[in-house]
């Protein structure tokens, strides 16, 4: 841990507006490939070790989220760090559909190109390849801008959670 991640741990403002925890509903997801399985996991593990992250409104956290699919809807339940509720938010996936449609079309190609191509080749679809995770990540920014306030870094990881989710439904 660095010194500023220790002073951020320490200063009660900025620890009020994180996530200490995020748990994605298993039944929403299933079984994916080892690269998506790997995909989600450092994304869990990122943004739980760094996040700006806080409800519209809602003075202190810090806060857990629970991600997962009903109705083919996405669900973001966001509670406090002992339990309490906070605020639920479902959000129709499909302005995320072909967005996510195209991450893992460039996914699939990135991860076989990692095993065959230049360098150069990779370069080139990994650039497009976050230019899409780039493009999923203000997607969400946007449909939540009244309700969750989190910064681009967290989006992103984010995103990830929710391609899987969205992939999987």
């Amino acid at each position: 841990m660095t010194d500023r991640e220790a002073k951020d741990r320490s200063d009660p403002a900025i620890m009020g507006r994180r996530l200490v925890a995020v748990s994605i509903d298993e039944a929403s997801i299933g079984r994916s490939s080892a690269d998506i399985e790997h995909e989600r996991a450092v994304a869990i593990y990122d943004l739980i070790e760094e996040n700006s992250f806080c409800p519209v409104g809602v003075e202190t956290g810090p806060f857990t989220l629970h991600i997962s699919l009903a109705d083919g809807k996405l669900v973001l339940d966001v509670k406090h760090e002992d339990g309490r509720q906070v605020v639920t938010h479902i959000l129709s996936l499909t302005p995320f559909r072909r967005i996510v449609k195209d991450y893992f079309m460039i996914c699939d190609s990135y991860y076989d190109a990692i095993r065959t191509a230049t360098p150069a080749q990779i370069e080139t679809i990994d650039m497009a390849r976050r230019g899409l995770h780039n493009e999923g990540s203000e997607t969400l920014r946007e449909r939540l801008k009244d309700k969750l306030d989190f910064d681009f870094d967290t989006a992103r990881r984010l995103f990830t959670l929710i391609s899987v989710l969205h992939w999987k439904g």
